[in-house]
C-alpha cells in the first residue's frame, strides 16, 4: 500500500484557500467583516472647552456594502469652559439672532431639556411665548441636559460617563468624586423659622461653606431671600435676589424662583465662594426656610510619612502620625479642625522594623588605665578590639580584619605630661644681730 503521495496542484490551491480564509477568520470581525480600510486620523474637536466630540472615518474596499460602521467618536476638550463663555447651546441660539424669523428679528434664549428631543435645537423668543425648532440637530458636543455630562452627536444624545467616555456609565457620587463613595462631603439639612422683629430686619439662614453642591432651598411666606458672599481671597459681594431667573454670583450659578407665596433657590455648584443666605424681613407674617445641601469636608485626616528609624543599623523602629490638613488652603492646621466631622476618623499610627542590617563591624575601646606617672609624663593604656552587633544588640569580638576599613584607635597615649612639683632655695637673708649686742 502506498503510504504517501506528491500534492498536485489542485491540492495546492484549495490548501492556499483554507489558509487564507484561516487567517481571515482569526482577525477580529471590526477589522476584516466587509474588508473595512483602516480608521483614518481623529478629526479636530468640536469644541474647544467643554467637552466636545471628534470622530474617526474608515472606508470600505469592498464593491458590496461593508457590515458595521464607518465613523466613530470620542470626546475631547474635557476642561471646563471659563464663566464669560456662556451655554453652547444659548450661543447657537444667539446664532440665529440675526436672521428673520416670519419676517420679525428676534433674540433667542436657548429651550433646555427637552425630553421628547434633547438634540434639537429649540428656542424661545425672548419676551414672548414663542417656540422655535431652529435647527434639527444641535451641534456635536451639546450637553443633551442641563445637568448632565450626556452629549448629542449627530443628533442623538449618547451617554457619557463623569470618566468623559462615550458609553460609560460611571456617575459622580453626591460629593462630585467620579465614581466615588460618598465620604468627602456630609448631608446637611435643616430649617430655620423667621423670628423677625421691627428692631431686627434681617437674619441669616444658613451659612453654605466654599465647594458645596447640590444646595436646595424652599421659603414659605412673605420674607425674602438674599445671599451674602465672601471670596477665599476675602471680597465680599451681595445679591438681592429681586427676579426669577439664573444668574451667576462670583462664578456659580444661582437658580432663583420667586412666586407670591414662596421662593425657591437651587444651585448645582460646587460653589467658587462661602454663601451666607440670608432673610429680610417684610413685617406682615413669620415665614419658615428648608434647606439642603452637601457640604464638602474640608478638612481631612492625612497619614504622614515614617518618622526617621531609631538605630542606623542593627534594627530599629519609626512610626507614622497623622496631621489635620485644610484641602481648600493646602497647609496643616490644628487638630481640633478635623475633630469637627464626626466622618473623620484619625488613622492609628503604623510601625514598622527599620534598618536591620547588621551593623558594621567597628572598633570598640576600654577605658584608659590610669597614669603611670601623675607627673613629668607617664603612659596610660588601653584594650583597643573589632566587635560586632547583631538584631538583638548582643555585641561579640570577631577578627580585626573585619575593621581595617576604619584607622584602629591608639593603645597607649602619653599622660601627666606637666613638670613635677620641686623643692626650690631662696637667696639667705641678710644677717641679723641680736638686740642684747648692741650697746
Amino acid at each position: 500500500m502506498e503510504c504517501c503521495r506528491r500534492a498536485t496542484p489542485g491540492t495546492l490551491l484549495l490548501f492556499l484557500a483554507f489558509l487564507l480564509l484561516s487567517s481571515r477568520t482569526a482577525r477580529s470581525e471590526e477589522d476584516w467583516d466587509g474588508l473595512w480600510d483602516a480608521w483614518g486620523p481623529w478629526s479636530e474637536c468640536s469644541r474647544t472647552c467643554g467637552g466636545g466630540a471628534s470622530y474617526s472615518l474608515r472606508r470600505c474596499l469592498s464593491s458590496k456594502s461593508c457590515e458595521g460602521r464607518n465613523i466613530r467618536y470620542r470626546t475631547c476638550s474635557n476642561v471646563d469652559c471659563p464663566p464669560e463663555a456662556g451655554d453652547f447651546r444659548a450661543q447657537q441660539c444667539s446664532a440665529h439672532n440675526d436672521v428673520k424669523h416670519h419676517g420679525q428679528f428676534y433674540e433667542w434664549l436657548p429651550v433646555s431639556n427637552d425630553p421628547d428631543n434633547p438634540c434639537s435645537l429649540k428656542c424661545q423668543a425672548k419676551g414672548t411665548t414663542l417656540v422655535v425648532e431652529l435647527a434639527p440637530k444641535v451641534l456635536d458636543g451639546t450637553r443633551c441636559y442641563t445637568e448632565s455630562l450626556d452629549m448629542c452627536i449627530s443628533g442623538l444624545c449618547q451617554i457619557v460617563g463623569c470618566d468623559h467616555q462615550l458609553g460609560s456609565t460611571v456617575k459622580e457620587d453626591n460629593c462630585g468624586v467620579c465614581n466615588g463613595d460618598g465620604s468627602t462631603c456630609r448631608l446637611v439639612r435643616g430649617q430655620y423659622k423667621s423670628q423677625l422683629s421691627a428692631t431686627k430686619l434681617d437674619d441669616t439662614v444658613v451659612a453654605i461653606p466654599y465647594g458645596s453642591r447640590h444646595i436646595r432651598l424652599v421659603l414659605k411666606g412673605p420674607d425674602h431671600l438674599y445671599l451674602e458672599t465672601k471670596t477665599l481671597q476675602g471680597a465680599k459681594g451681595e445679591n438681592s435676589l429681586s427676579s426669577t431667573g439664573t444668574f451667576l454670583v462670583d462664578n456659580s450659578s444661582v437658580d432663583f424662583q420667586k412666586f407670591p407665596d414662596k421662593e425657591i433657590l437651587r444651585m448645582a455648584g460646587p460653589l467658587t465662594a462661602d454663601f451666607i443666605v440670608k432673610i429680610r424681613n417684610s413685617g406682615s407674617a413669620d415665614s419658615t426656610v428648608q434647606f439642603i445641601f452637601y457640604q464638602p469636608i474640608i478638612h481631612r485626616w492625612r497619614e504622614t510619612d515614617f518618622f526617621p528609624c531609631s538605630a542606623t543599623c542593627g534594627g530599629g523602629y519609626q512610626l507614622t502620625s497623622a496631621e489635620c490638613y485644610d484641602l481648600r488652603s493646602n497647609r496643616v492646621v490644628a487638630d481640633q479642625y478635623c475633630h469637627y466631622y464626626p466622618e473623620n476618623i484619625k488613622p492609628k499610627p503604623k510601625l514598622q522594623e527599620c534598618n536591620l542590617d547588621p551593623c558594621p563591624a567597628r572598633w570598640e575601646a576600654t577605658p584608659w588605665t590610669a597614669c603611670s606617672s601623675s607627673c613629668g609624663g607617664g603612659i596610660q593604656s588601653r584594650a583597643v578590639s573589632c566587635v560586632e552587633e547583631d538584631i538583638q544588640g548582643h555585641v561579640t569580638s570577631v577578627e580585626e580584619w573585619k575593621c581595617m576599613y576604619t584607622p584602629k584607635m591608639p593603645i597607649a597615649q602619653p599622660c601627666n605630661i606637666f613638670d613635677c612639683p620641686k623643692w626650690l632655695a631662696q637667696e639667705w637673708s641678710p644677717v641679723t644681730v641680736p638686740s642684747f649686742f648692741v650697746h
